[in-house]
């Protein structure tokens, strides 16, 4: 007999009906994020007081910014998905690898993606890719809070079984009781990071290129390899060794590249407010 369990939600996955097109929530937070993100990093491009003397790009080019981003998210998603999570189904079928409709995204394959995407972006606009994925890896944890919502209201990756006092039966989940990770890692992964990076911001991060990124890629490791203790493993691929996961495994580069731009960031002499050229050539006035 199972501990009594909070019900779950009973919330429609569809939001609304336009004509024969279901608007569905999980798309929803990949729209809203991309907006909120594109705001986001606009507001951030403008403070002048952020960046010193460090090139940045224009405000009106992060809506380029938004495209290459958008796309290299969309397509490294789902092919990290595919390698990494679900590689043998789609040998069998590849019709399948392009319905993304269906569900099948990896946050690590939607990261390289970006991060190739952030390559040609700096590239057209002769800016320093570690500034442009400092602007990116600043807003990405507002993408990823909503994502784990729709994850939770879809459901979808939910947690193990557990017998704490706030744990959900999850429809299609079986009767058991388990953790609502998709909550903790929109706590972690999501909310926390954000509020960390936005106040790394605003204690000058941005002036030393790479931190803000090197902090991203530790920061979203650590959080994403705690919430694996609690999130069930994906079912075709279960456990790999020793209790990790493929979250787990996919992390722990990610963690050793951001120390690595920490460490790489922390030898950079501050750049410091005043160079009126760096403030012509982006088209700003000083304030």
């Amino acid at each position: 007999m199972f501990p009594a369990a909070i019900p779950f939600p009973d919330i429609d996955p569809v939001l609304i009906h336009l004509g024969p097109l279901p608007i569905r929530w999980y798309a929803l937070a990949y729209m809203v994020g991309l907006l909120a993100g594109w705001v986001y990093a606009r507001s951030l491009v403008r403070n002048v007081a952020l960046w010193g003397q460090v090139p940045r790009p224009s405000v009106d080019s992060i809506d380029d910014l938004l495209v290459y981003a958008a796309f290299g998210v969309i397509l490294g998603g789902r092919l990290g998905y595919v390698l990494f999570y679900n590689f043998d189904y789609f040998i069998a079928n590849p019709g399948k690898i392009l319905a993304v409709w269906e569900g099948g995204m990896a946050f690590h394959g939607g990261l390289a993606g970006a991060a190739l995407g952030i390559w040609l972006f700096a590239r057209r606009h002769k800016v320093s890719a570690l500034t442009v994925a400092d602007i990116c890896a600043a807003v990405v944890p507002a993408g990823i809070l909503l994502g784990r919502l729709a994850n939770f209201i879809k459901p979808e990756l939910w947690g193990r079984h557990t017998d704490v006092a706030w744990a959900i039966v999850f429809p299609g989940a079986g009767p058991v009781p388990r953790h609502p990770s998709q909550l903790y890692e929109a706590g972690l992964e999501g909310l926390l990071l954000l509020v960390i990076l936005y106040l790394a911001a605003r204690r000058g991060a941005l002036r030393h290129p790479g931190l803000i990124t090197g902090l991203f890629g530790t920061g979203y490791g650590v959080a994403r390899i705690i919430c694996e203790f609690f999130r069930e493993p994906d079912p075709q691929l279960g456990f790999l060794f020793g209790g990790a996961t493929m979250g787990m495994v996919l992390s722990l580069p990610l963690i050793l590249v951001g120390i690595w731009l920490i460490w790489l960031a922390s030898r950079r002499p501050l750049r410091k407010a005043g160079d009126e050229s760096i403030l012509r050539q982006s088209g700003e006035k000083p304030q």
